[in-house]
Formats: structure tokens, C-alpha cells, sequence
């Protein structure tokens, strides 16, 4: 049976540790249990890793690292980078959000097969999804579905 392969963002390790809403953090949680269980193969990329590295607090920077150790990471290859300004060119993701443009390109380019995020400002909503999915099609990449945590496991 095939593994489902899941892109992570930035906001998914992130939910884990915060507790100011608990239902997100409990589907964070449940979502690294589901992978640690060998339920799917998750994956990140470069810009997750930079991202998380600008957090302030060491003892949480240390406990999102140790969190993503054993995750495939994902180079952001020119391809990528092309087709994040793809999206920005277009108009599906604001020009001062590239790191979010790179986390859909980056799942795209790579063939995964969910991009699971709580990012709804740009990329867990029905624009971006749509438009994502046009863009993808016209230029021959498969586009990832965009789903939250609690599509995945069981809440």
C-alpha cells in the first residue's frame, strides 16, 4: 500500500508547541504521531528549516529541530523558484510572501502528495487552491493537495 507523502510547512511544527489553541496543537501533535507511526513519509524543505531557525527562543528552537530531525528536506531548486514566481506573478500568493509561493512549489515540484499547512491566509484557501491547480496543469506539474492536519488523522 502506498505511504501517503506529506509536504509539512512551517506552521505545522509550529502548532505543535503552541498551546493558545489547543485544538490545532492536539492536531499537530496527533499528525507527528501518524508520521512517527510510519503512516506516511513526511517531508520538508529548505525554507521550513530557514524559517524555523529565526525562532527567538532557543529552548522552542530546539525543540522544533529535534521535532523535523529525521525529515526528509527538500532542496529549493531553481525549478522551484520559478514556479513560486509563477504564483506571484499571477496573483495567487502576495509578492512579499515567497516562502509561502516556495512551500507550494517545492511540494509541487517534488510530487508530494498533500501539502498539509494552517496557513489559511494564502495557502489553505479556495483561491489558491483553484488557482494553484490551473497554474500547475498549464505548466505540467501535479499539484499537491492542500489539506490541514485534521484531514489526515483521525481528531
Amino acid at each position: 500500500m502506498h505511504k501517503p507523502k506529506l509536504y509539512l510547512d512551517t506552521t505545522i511544527p509550529s502548532y505543535v508547541f503552541n498551546s493558545h489553541v489547543p485544538d490545532k496543537q492536539t492536531a499537530a501533535r496527533k499528525l507527528f504521531e501518524y508520521i512517527d507511526k510510519e503512516k506516511a513519509e513526511a517531508y520538508i524543505s529548505t525554507v521550513v528549516v530557514r524559517e524555523l531557525s529565526k525562532t527567538g527562543e532557543d529552548y522552542l528552537k530546539d525543540r522544533l529541530f529535534a521535532l523535523i530531525k529525521d525529515m526528509t528536506v527538500l532542496e529549493v531548486t531553481q525549478e522551484c523558484v520559478e514556479l513560486a514566481g509563477e504564483y506571484i506573478q499571477r496573483g495567487i500568493i502576495p509578492k512579499e510572501n515567497i516562502d509561502d509561493a516556495l512551500h507550494i512549489a517545492c511540494a509541487s515540484v517534488y510530487e508530494i502528495d498533500f501539502l498539509v499547512s494552517y496557513n489559511f491566509e494564502h495557502i489553505v484557501r479556495i483561491k489558491t487552491i483553484d488557482n494553484v491547480s490551473a497554474i500547475n496543469v498549464l505548466l505540467g506539474f501535479k499539484t499537491p493537495r492542500i489539506i490541514i492536519p485534521e484531514e489526515v488523522i483521525d481528531v
